[in-house]
C-alpha cells in the first residue's frame, strides 16, 4: 500500500511514459483509476500528467512523495507523458519544457532531469526517448 508522505527534499525530476497507443487520449483521472483501483494505492503515482494535446493535468500533490520510481520516490517529482516514445506530440514536449522550468523555479536550477529507465533497469523503454540528450538540446543547446 502506497501511503502519502511529505517529501523532505527534491533534487530530481523523473520523466515517464504511460506506454499507451497514439489513439488513447487519457489524462490523470484514468491513470489515477489504474493506480488506486488496480494497484490499491492512495492516489496516482505521478505529480503531473501531460496529455496528448499538451494539457497539463495535476496528479498527486506536489509536496508529497510520488509512487513512480522506487529508488527516488522520496526526493523526486514524477511527470508522465501520455503515449510512448514513438508517438509523443510536439505539444507534449513544449509543456514538458515549461513544466521543467517551473519545477526548477520551485526547487532550484540544479535539479537532475532523468528518465524512468535511468533508475529502473527493468523499464528500459520508459519514457522512450533519450532524456539526457533532450535536456542538453532543450536547455543547454
Amino acid at each position: 500500500r502506497n501511503k502519502m508522505i511529505k517529501r523532505n527534499k527534491t533534487d530530481t525530476v523523473v520523466i515517464h511514459c504511460a506506454d499507451t497507443p497514439e489513439d488513447m487520449d487519457i489524462g490523470a483521472e484514468k491513470i489515477r483509476e489504474w493506480h488506486t483501483k488496480e494497484r490499491g494505492w492512495d492516489d496516482i503515482g505521478y505529480h503531473w500528467v501531460i496529455r496528448r494535446d499538451g494539457t497539463l493535468d495535476p496528479g498527486r500533490p506536489i509536496e508529497m512523495q510520488g509512487a513512480h520510481a522506487v529508488a527516488v520516490n522520496g526526493s523526486s517529482v514524477g511527470i508522465c507523458l501520455v503515449g510512448r516514445g514513438d508517438n509523443f506530440t510536439e505539444q507534449q514536449f513544449i509543456t514538458l519544457h515549461n513544466l521543467i522550468n517551473t519545477t526548477k523555479d520551485m526547487y532550484g536550477d540544479d535539479l537532475k532531469i532523468i528518465g524512468h529507465c535511468d533508475v529502473e533497469p527493468n523499464k528500459p523503454n520508459c519514457p522512450g526517448f533519450d532524456v539526457e540528450q533532450w535536456v542538453k538540446d532543450e536547455f543547454y543547446g
